[in-house]
């Protein structure tokens, strides 16, 4: 097997500043575009956030036009939604606003209605085609308004495939965000279940691509065009990687107990931005590919501060319930990158060797878990043993993540995850 000897960087171009979602006006009508789909939700259309982005967008002469019926954990339905919207109003520019199911929308939208294709064909593999996209995409603009995703600076759309219960998504460079527009004005009202859910997300990311098999251990593909947008562990996305794990680990309690500490909100922004620049790039691996089942499998769960209209199990809960069942079995690959990671976090490594890899870093993971109140395991958000088979058999065709874990992972071994994932402590 030829391995690969190359990795690439890319992201969008950030802004960041209190206040300056009442810039992207300026910033769209500079991209040259005239007539530009708003892409939102129904929460997050009544907000300031939304108000100021059209407000913005018509001062300067922009025909900005609301979309706000982004599904929260969208589906390919909703995507559809939103494609045929955009396809009948001829757009030459996107914004989204709200959280990573608005950005993801707004991506699938600007894909479909720019190169129309049955809606498999970009997908992922083995789900879908996998089909690399065509060339240029409309300028999209994403504004962020909550501390999780880093969709803003990724080339990912996830969605729930409803006739598979289960997560899967689009991936390829041409669906970035031309710019993200971090305002932490548009944070103030997160539910702070919301702010939590959101920041253990930003945690997994920056763990995960930390810790994933390096881009120099990954097979070569078949041809240039073809180069995966996860590529591995790599030495820029390590330096994003880090950063992020240090400062959600230094923000994330005070940006949820305390909604008006500002500070903590932008560093929980910048943090989320950081891990997508370094997963958006490396990739993440088993915590998100066996997350994706659990959310296409959930039966009447609602957390708190989420719509009631169905039930949800957000993605950062979803994530993070499998993260230290994961960072203990994927230790051995790699124990010097986890004891780091476990450190960032505050964790005293002094004296630890490879065996304690796992354990401090799950340890330190669980902590900050109960602190924030998220559900102990899978148990506790309406699964059971039972499920496991049907969960193991959503996590096998997301090749996209589940091979870039340090340590491969069958079918035993998800069966044995999920299992540990049952009860977190």
């Amino acid at each position: 097997m030829a391995y690969e000897t190359a990795f690439t960087m890319d992201t969008s171009s950030i802004k960041y500043g209190p206040g300056v979602t009442r810039e992207v006006g300026h910033d769209m009508a500079a991209l040259g575009a005239r007539r530009v789909m708003v892409v939102t939700d129904p929460r997050v259309a009544q907000t300031e956030a939304v108000a100021v982005t059209m407000e913005s967008l018509r001062n300067a002469g922009i025909d900005a036009v609301l979309y706000d019926q982004v599904r929260v954990e969208p589906t390919d339905v909703s995507f559809k939604e939103a494609i045929r919207f955009a396809e009948e109003g001829r757009f030459d520019g996107y914004v989204a606003v709200g959280g990573g199911s608005s950005m993801d929308t707004a991506k699938a939208a600007n894909l479909y209605a720019t190169y129309p294709a049955d809606f498999l064909a970009y997908v992922n593999q083995p789900i879908g085609e996998g089909r690399p996209v065509p060339g240029p995409l409309k300028p999209l603009i994403a504004i962020p308004t909550t501390a999780g995703t880093g969709s803003e600076t990724t080339g990912v759309a996830i969605f729930d495939l409803t006739e598979m219960h289960a997560k899967t998504g689009i991936a390829h460079r041409a669906l970035r965000p031309v710019m993200g527009i971090i305002d932490p004005n548009n944070t103030r009202s997160l539910p702070p279940m919301v702010a939590a859910c959101s920041g253990f997300d930003v945690l997994s990311h920056a763990i995960e691509s930390y810790t994933a098999l390096p881009y120099n251990r990954r097979e070569a593909p078949p041809s240039l065009a073809l180069r995966p947008a996860y590529q591995g562990a790599n030495p820029i996305s390590d330096i994003w990687a880090r950063e992020a794990i240090e400062r959600v680990s230094r923000y994330i309690v005070r940006a949820v107990e305390d909604p008006d500490d500002e500070e903590a909100r932008g560093q929980m922004l910048l943090a989320a931005a950081f891990a997508g620049i370094g997963f958006g790039n490396a990739g993440v691996h088993l915590p998100h590919g066996m997350s994706y089942p659990v959310s296409g499998m959930v039966r009447d769960y609602i957390p708190e501060g989420y719509p009631k209209d169905h039930p949800i199990i957000p993605h950062g809960m979803s994530v993070i319930l499998h993260t230290p069942a994961v960072v203990r079995f994927t230790a051995p690959a790699n124990p010097e990158r986890h004891l780091e990671a476990a450190r960032l976090m505050g964790v005293d490594t002094r004296g630890a060797g490879p065996e304690d890899a796992g354990d401090l870093l799950a340890g330190a993971i669980i902590k900050l878990m109960r602190r924030l109140g998220m559900p102990n395991g899978l148990h506790a958000v309406g699964f059971e043993r039972d499920d496991i088979d049907a969960l193991v058999a959503g996590t096998l065709p997301q090749h996209r993540v589940t091979k870039l874990s340090p340590r491969p992972a069958g079918e035993a071994e998800l069966r044995q995850l999920f299992l540990d994932s049952m009860r977190c402590w």
